[in-house]
């Protein structure tokens, strides 16, 4: 949703991964309804132009430098930092051994591992710290952490992945009991299935589909099995969370990880 519903024009929201997928439809949100929008991300948004509403800073967020970097702009065009959304993460669907003996590439190796943790958790980390230290001297702020349900449920051939968004679940619980005393709030989101449509070609739905020994190419077959509602859920969805979250009609909301999945629960 791009259309106004809620009044965020007096707010400043750093968006990591926000010029792609859920991070572009969040960042749409916001602006749609009046904030001023930080992106963070390796790459540029497309069709990207620098205005009174947004900024983008190229930014690795494994990099303490670079995330700090992202931070110390945001105050200086705007001079506020109201809220972090730590959307950016990857993941590599592999399983713990290769049971199929088929296709040991997808069988996770020490390489796969320390990615999905050095950009899942150390990205987060990085970047909550260096908004925290802004936001616990402004009495006032939150930071936003996207978990999955993969974090909360598992997922079969999603293990590093998923424990990494667990590890993200649980920093978000214990930094909200650290800043809750500064009036900061810290509250997790946990996705499920979105209606992104798969590439059956691309290698990482290859992976998933072979550690759960499927087709690739009919990966994704009836959602009313596993999910109530009977459909996955919509980008503007979530994106509609993270506007409601980042409003004052929020400020009783931490130390919880919500989720929007449809009642999926396997």
């Amino acid at each position: 949703m791009s259309d106004k519903w809620l009044d965020l024009s007096d707010k400043v929201v750093i968006v990591t991964g926000g010029s792609m997928g859920i991070g572009e439809a969040m960042v749409t949100d916001l602006k749609g309804n009046g904030a001023k929008v930080v992106i963070a991300d390796f790459v540029e948004p497309k069709d990207y132009v620098e205005d009174e509403q947004t900024l983008y800073v190229k930014c690795d967020i494994t990099k303490k430098d670079q995330v700090e970097h992202v931070v110390s702009e945001t105050m200086k065009k705007f001079g506020q930092l109201d809220a972090l959304v730590n959307n950016a993460g990857v993941t590599r669907p592999r399983v713990l051994v290769d049971y199929f003996e088929k296709e040991e590439k997808y069988e996770l190796d020490e390489e796969d591992f320390d990615f999905m943790v050095n950009v899942n958790q150390r990205g987060t980390f990085l970047f909550a710290q260096a908004a925290a230290r802004i936001m616990y001297k402004q009495q006032s702020g939150v930071i936003i952490n996207m978990s999955s349900e993969a974090g909360i449920q598992g997922s079969r051939a999603h293990s590093a992945y998923s424990g990494t968004k667990a590890a993200i679940h649980a920093y978000g619980l214990s930094w909200a009991k650290e800043l809750g005393p500064y009036n900061v709030r810290v509250v997790g989101v946990e996705p499920a299935i979105l209606d992104r449509t798969p590439a059956n070609n691309d290698e990482k739905y290859r992976a998933q589909a072979y550690g759960r020994g499927q087709d690739p190419n009919k990966f994704y077959g009836d959602y009313t099995k596993s999910i109530p509602l009977g459909r996955p859920g919509h980008l503007s969805e979530v994106a509609d969370l993270i506007c409601f979250l980042v409003s004052d009609h929020a400020s009783y909301i931490t130390g919880t990880t919500i989720a929007i999945t449809g009642g999926k629960s396997q």
